[in-house]
């Protein structure tokens, strides 16, 4: 499955803004930095930005030195499609998994929110926590984090991974991202400007 190229314009009628929408921005990105911040993560972003959507990633709307916690909480609280980018070390971050928790909390209490999960170099069954490293970092965190928060961090995971999503486990390398494939991905049952836009082009 492929988008097809389209203008700004052409998903512009009928479809809410953020600002229009009252959400600050389209999308949330979120991921972790040593995996992805330089390669895919950026690609994405610009990509986005390309495509007319209003995005926050941490690096871009914080100012150096500002408390993360609060601040990070209401970008999600306030944006309309959440994109976790799944890597190889996401759930090693209690940071990461803090993010994906509220995006999943946002999902069941709001309607209209979409988490759209991007599969990079791990599968579903990994961030489900049946193979790899998703299950061996939940066990170390449950060495450092009470037994409440890591339970929420692991139901995140696994509602999140059952989510349509994006599989890029084949494009390793941001100058492959056109080879993309889509796993279970629906763009016409996905709400809003994401349904038409030509993020990987």
């Amino acid at each position: 499955m492929s988008f097809q190229k389209r203008k700004r314009s052409d998903f512009a009628d009928g479809v809410s803004t953020s600002a229009s929408s009252g959400y600050k921005y389209d999308v949330f990105l979120s991921f972790r930095g040593p995996d992805t911040r330089r390669t895919f993560a950026d690609y994405l972003y610009e990509s986005l930005v390309r495509d007319g959507f209003t995005v926050f990633r941490d690096e871009e709307e914080l100012p150096v030195g500002t408390n993360i916690g609060p601040e990070i909480e209401r970008a999600i609280d306030g944006s309309r499609i959440h994109l976790p980018i799944f890597s190889e070390g996401y759930a090693s971050s209690a940071w990461c998994l803090q993010e994906l928790a509220r995006m999943a909390k946002c999902r069941r209490e709001s309607a209209g929110r979409e988490i759209v999960p991007v599969f990079y170099g791990v599968s579903p069954s990994d961030v489900r926590l049946r193979t790899g490293s998703y299950g061996q970092a939940l066990l170390k965190h449950e060495g450092r984090y009470d037994e409440g928060t890591v339970r929420e961090w692991r139901e995140a995971l696994m509602e999140v991974a059952d989510l349509k999503g994006w599989d890029a486990r084949e494009a390793r390398s941001v100058y492959r991202a056109n080879t993309f494939r889509f796993a279970n991905y629906q763009p016409e049952k996905f709400p809003g400007k994401m349904a038409n836009c030509n993020i990987f082009s």
